[in-house]
């Protein structure tokens, strides 16, 4: 509907599990017209910054993440070298030997000056010290997204915010987010997109995310759907600190 009149639309997502090109493929499962370029995650934002705005130079031009393979496809779609990741080498216990190795330097990649985190299914121990080593020995903290949640299966896990949680509280400072409702990611989004900010309008299901990324962006409107995190009844209170231009008990009713 929104094609056939003429709007242009862009896919922003806080999901970094999952490459532009996954999610071209669940939009073609769902029956839902998509192009690969109109997809824009958090890894991909993530992937960006890191190789266009902090133009990582050697001996320190190398990332360590945690997360899953989408966050490794976006980084090798710009060129940029990582480690850690979905190597299964490091999924599993720490051994009395990985202590040793790692306050000694011998485990960590003298590479790496860049530390991404996502969400990740196999965090562990071993991933965090590693995280934690790198960030000591000075590198830059990033994150695709810190989403408190993850909404599935009708109810709610933890999301990448509460993954990365332990290295946060161990290294005492927040990440720079790259993800919704980061204004970076607006900024990245407008660049390659050059849309009119105020003839847009942000659609999403969670107030802290998408609605307040609409908000702080100035863009013309925001719209939020009540089929996912947020609830109206969160927004249609007096004080209510994120509020929303206007709301749909479910995306289908933009027809109606």
């Amino acid at each position: 509907m929104l094609r056939s009149k003429g709007k242009q639309l862009v896919f922003v997502t806080n999901n970094s599990t999952k490459s532009r090109a996954d999610y071209k493929k669940k939009f073609d499962s769902m029956g839902i017209p998509c192009k690969v370029e109109e997809v824009f995650g958090s890894s991909y934002s993530a992937a960006i910054y890191i190789s266009r705005i902090l133009k990582l130079q050697p001996p320190k031009n190398k990332v360590f993440t945690s997360g899953e393979s989408g966050i490794e496809q976006e980084l090798a779609s710009e060129g940029v070298r990582f480690c850690g990741g979905t190597d299964p080498a490091l999924r599993r216990d720490m051994e009395p030997s990985d202590y040793a190795a790692i306050a000694d330097g011998s485990a960590l990649d003298p590479e790496v000056g860049v530390v991404l985190t996502g969400l990740d299914f196999h965090v562990n121990y071993l991933k965090l010290s590693l995280g934690f080593a790198y960030l000591r020995q000075g590198a830059q903290f990033l994150a695709t997204n810190v989403d408190s949640t993850l909404p599935n299966s009708h109810t709610l896990f933890p999301g990448a915010g509460s993954v990365s949680a332990p290295l946060v509280k161990a290294w005492g400072k927040e990440p720079l987010a790259l993800g919704k409702p980061s204004q970076a990611m607006m900024d990245a989004i407008e660049g390659k997109f050059q849309f009119d900010r105020s003839r847009t309008c942000m659609v999403g299901d969670r107030l802290n995310t998408d609605i307040q990324f609409g908000i702080e962006g100035k863009l013309g409107g925001t719209l939020a759907v009540l089929t996912g995190v947020s609830k109206k009844e969160e927004f249609l209170i007096d004080g209510a600190e994120v509020v929303p231009s206007a709301y749909v008990d479910k995306l289908g009713d933009l027809r109606g």
